[in-house]
């Protein structure tokens, strides 16, 4: 029996184990080491984290071309001064966003797909607002897909902690403190009809209101992901991110998953996605292909379990960027 596939035409031969079908990309990897955002501290070390994790050689594996950009400049939170306490450290964040900002833009001008390591969930205001620049030169809009057990909606008047990583989301909208909001020179950042948020459960009460008052488009709770399936949801969530827009940046905070799987989490809370739920997710990203952007946020590797949760933010990276089972 012929075993050469151009013998025998009923031989098929498919790609290695892991690999993926999905055109390859340019990714440049960018760390923001910051940790001011949040109460507990050890995110900052959650770049090294998934760095150890094998992030590079894994997506490499892929066939993607990955080269790492190092860190953006963070300063350390021992050497400076808090500031009001309705937002602690915000101009240490904003200057770090503003950098991370610069460094996104770059990556997208040198034909690179950013992935962004977080770090607090603040310095989503710098990757994203890099990325809204980039496409608003060419006069187009980005959508932002919000993968989170919190909305990250308050501003320094309603949030009870005063801690940045709850508002990076209303000042990307144009709500909070100039200081976050003009990154860069301009706001908003983002149409909140091209907003959408997966998977949270965890809100506080002006947040309800700042997400009624900024009109975000699209807000799935870990409720609609439980009664109608992470499929029907991420289908509608990416349609509504991406329409009218260059296609969307996917900001996926670690906390979104269930303590369970992703113990090494900023802010920890009950029933969030499943393991499998999680890569479901990531694979409907990878086979839309409007990806424009990713970050990964709130690893934290002081209270995880042997690297864990980086090694599982690392395999959701890999599903985003186009790894299938078969």
């Amino acid at each position: 029996m012929a075993t050469n596939p151009e013998l025998n035409p009923l031989i098929t031969t498919f790609p290695p184990s892991g690999t993926q079908s999905l055109p390859t990309r340019k990714i440049r990897v960018i760390g923001v080491p910051l940790d001011m955002g949040a109460s507990r501290r050890g995110v900052d070390m959650g770049p090294s984290a998934m760095r150890v994790a094998g992030l590079e050689a894994r997506l490499e594996a892929l066939g993607h071309q990955v080269k790492d950009g190092g860190n953006v400049a963070v300063e350390v939170a021992e050497t400076q001064n808090v500031g009001s306490p309705n937002a602690r450290y915000l101009k240490q964040i904003a200057d770090t966003c503003t950098r991370t900002a610069k460094a996104v833009t770059k990556a997208l001008e040198d034909g690179m797909t950013p992935m962004v390591l977080g770090g607090d969930h603040s310095i989503a205001v710098g990757s994203v607002s890099g990325v809204a620049e980039f496409y608003r030169r060419q006069n187009q809009k980005i959508g932002v897909i919000w993968i989170d057990a919190h909305s990250d909606i308050n501003t320094p008047d309603t949030s009870p902690s005063g801690n940045v990583h709850g508002m990076p989301l209303a000042a990307l909208l144009g709500m909070g403190p100039e200081q976050l909001t003009n990154v860069l020179g301009y706001s908003p950042k983002i149409s909140p009809e091209n907003t959408v948020l997966v998977g949270v459960r965890d809100i506080d009460p002006a947040e309800r209101a700042n997400i009624r008052r900024a009109g975000v488009g699209e807000v799935y709770t870990m409720r609609d992901i439980d009664e109608r399936g992470m499929r029907a949801v991420m289908e509608e969530a990416l349609r509504a991110a991406g329409r009218g827009t260059a296609g969307y940046h996917v900001s996926l905070d670690m906390d979104w998953i269930d303590p369970e799987d992703a113990p090494g989490v900023g802010t920890p809370v009950r029933g969030g996605a499943t393991y499998r739920e999680a890569h479901l997710a990531m694979e409907i990203l990878a086979d839309h292909g409007r990806m424009l952007s990713f970050e990964i946020v709130e690893v934290n590797p002081v209270i995880d379990e042997h690297n864990r949760t980086a090694d599982l933010a690392v395999e959701l990276a890999c599903s985003a960027f186009g790894k299938k089972i078969l």
